[in-house]
């Protein structure tokens, strides 16, 4: 692997340059990703290591999340997809001959991650014991190294007697002019960042690939039954946080279903409109339940359940305070739906919709981790409710969604919030384009989504939407380009007035529409 791994690694820092430099992210990253994993799978593979069977499964993860980086825009789900798929190939080059990250407890990843990092820091550095011992390598590097030394040594004297002589002497300076101009050195601090930069990429790859091929066998992990907290509360006292909260709990749930989940006429019979009831404590609900895990977790690790009495009543609080944080849950459910039939969808609030379900399969996973005694699988359940979340996103499509919903209630009668559909990303643009094409909506409307359409043009990051070179191809930007084209005959007839902020876009009916929305932050 030795005889490899440095012009592999060279290489790779290369097309990292020729992928990313001063370039939007597209294709270029699962592509990247790509060239990493199979070069250090090959690379290990001439050694006769072959990776854990759990490991085809980080595998898997890398390509799926590298890949949803490609088919959504939306910020929020790009950046989840971005750091999921660092971190499954953190984790696959520090497990990868053990395939131990499946029994990882926190613990376990942190000292994982650590490891890893010092070894991608250290092994580059170091004699690696395949190739050592070779007389004729050390003679070959013992003549090459004091040669390497000399020049790095005279570049700097060099320099010095090259600026006074050029000082010197206008005809001296004149032919070196003359000489540098066919290097075209007005780049050459991007060409030294890009130097440094791919040696770096070189460097943590090379890392990383002797750290999986040489260490990720040989990290210890802790035992699935060893707590790292002694119990310090009995079954008395916990039964007594836990009791209090669950009554607490019980009471605001009465009146849930008194004055919530029994209709409007209950809410405004107390002076409230649905909207106001709605937003209020919308976000208090989603951290009672966010609470209640941690609460839950907490009182797990500090309860002596030393008994199976112990074990069953622990269990069986637990239980009703799951129950209860399930239904607030759906309350907080209901109240942001309600608050999106008022004023609409945002990003946001859909991230909150979903986060929700998620949180209730959390919450259904904790308590059976608890009844099966299953504590220590605590960590790699959160990472997979994480990854689960973020598949959602992915696969749900936000701003998509967002389009669909906000029209659909205006269709009803509602508000038209044409300024925040046009800050969606290029996700949205096709269903737009879908809907601004269709009969069914009215003239009004349709002359709206028109103005959405006109304004996402107007922005400097979609106006390079056909353009950009082929390591920024995005599978939503393509789509949104493409329907773009079909409608642009009829939106060149808006008019856009950029000298006023914020900047409008005006119809063909003199109607005037802002490129900003109303319910951005929310």
């Amino acid at each position: 692997m030795k005889k490899y791994i440095l012009p592999v690694s060279i290489i790779l820092g290369i097309i990292f340059n020729i992928l990313f430099w001063e370039k939007i992210p597209g294709v270029s990253f699962p592509f990247f990703v790509s060239l990493c994993l199979l070069g250090g799978y090959g690379l290990i593979r001439t050694t006769g290591k072959k990776p854990a069977k759990t490991t085809a499964f980080l595998f898997l993860i890398n390509l799926t999340f590298a890949i949803m980086t490609i088919v959504r825009r939306e910020p929020f789900t790009i950046f989840l997809n971005f750091a999921l798929t660092l971190f499954a190939m953190t984790l696959m080059a520090g497990t990868y001959l053990s395939g131990s990250w499946i029994r990882f407890n926190l613990i376990d990843h942190i000292s994982s991650f650590f490891h890893l990092a010092g070894g991608i820091i250290s092994l580059p550095w170091m004699q690696n014991e395949e190739t050592a011992g070779s007389g004729k390598k050390e003679n070959k590097k013992r003549r090459i190294a004091p040669i390497l030394r000399g020049i790095a040594l005279s570049l700097p004297v060099w320099l010095v007697f090259l600026g006074l002589l050029y000082s010197a002497d206008l005809i001296f300076a004149e032919r070196v002019d003359l000489f540098l101009a066919n290097f075209n050195l007005e780049n050459l601090a991007d060409l030294t960042i890009q130097m440094i930069l791919s040696l770096l990429i070189a460097y943590f790859f090379s890392g990383a690939v002797l750290f999986a091929a040489q260490r990720s066998g040989s990290l210890p992990v802790n035992s699935q039954e060893k707590a790292f907290i002694p119990p310090l509360l009995g079954l008395t006292e916990t039964g007594i946080i836990l009791g209090g909260v669950i009554l607490l709990m019980s009471s605001f749930v009465i009146i849930q279903f008194q004055y919530f989940f029994s209709g409007q006429a209950n809410i405004t019979f107390e002076g409230f409109t649905y909207s106001e009831y709605a937003r209020r404590g919308f976000g208090e609900l989603v951290g009672v339940a966010i609470l209640s895990i941690l609460l839950l977790k907490g009182l797990s690790l500090i309860t002596r359940k030393d008994s199976p009495n112990r074990h069953k009543i622990f269990s069986a609080l637990s239980a009703g305070l799951v129950a209860l944080v399930l239904v607030v849950l759906v309350s907080a459910f209901q109240r942001l739906f309600l608050y999106e039939t008022a004023y609409g969808f945002t990003r946001l609030r859909t991230y909150a919709h979903v986060l929700m379900i998620w949180l209730g399969v959390y919450m259904l996973a904790f308590l059976a981790m608890e009844i099966a005694k299953r504590q220590t699988l605590f960590i790699n359940v959160s990472l997979a409710v994480i990854a689960g979340f973020s598949l959602t996103l992915s696969l749900l499509g936000v701003d998509r969604f967002i389009v669909k919903k906000n029209i659909e209630r205006s269709v009803q009668g509602e508000a038209f919030d044409a300024g925040y559909l046009a800050g969606l990303s290029s996700d949205a643009i096709p269903l737009m384009v879908e809907y601004y094409s269709g009969k069914y909506l009215s003239t009004d409307l349709r002359e709206g989504v028109g103005a959405s359409l006109v304004c996402f043009q107007q922005e400097s990051f979609n106006q390079t939407l056909g353009k950009r070179p082929w390591q920024s191809f995005h599978f939503s930007d393509r789509a949104a380009f493409t329907a773009l084209e079909k409608v642009l005959p009829e939106l060149n007839e808006y008019r856009v007035n950029k000298e006023i902020w914020p900047m409008t876009a005006t119809g063909p009916s003199g109607i005037q529409y802002s490129c900003e929305g109303y319910t951005e932050f929310d």
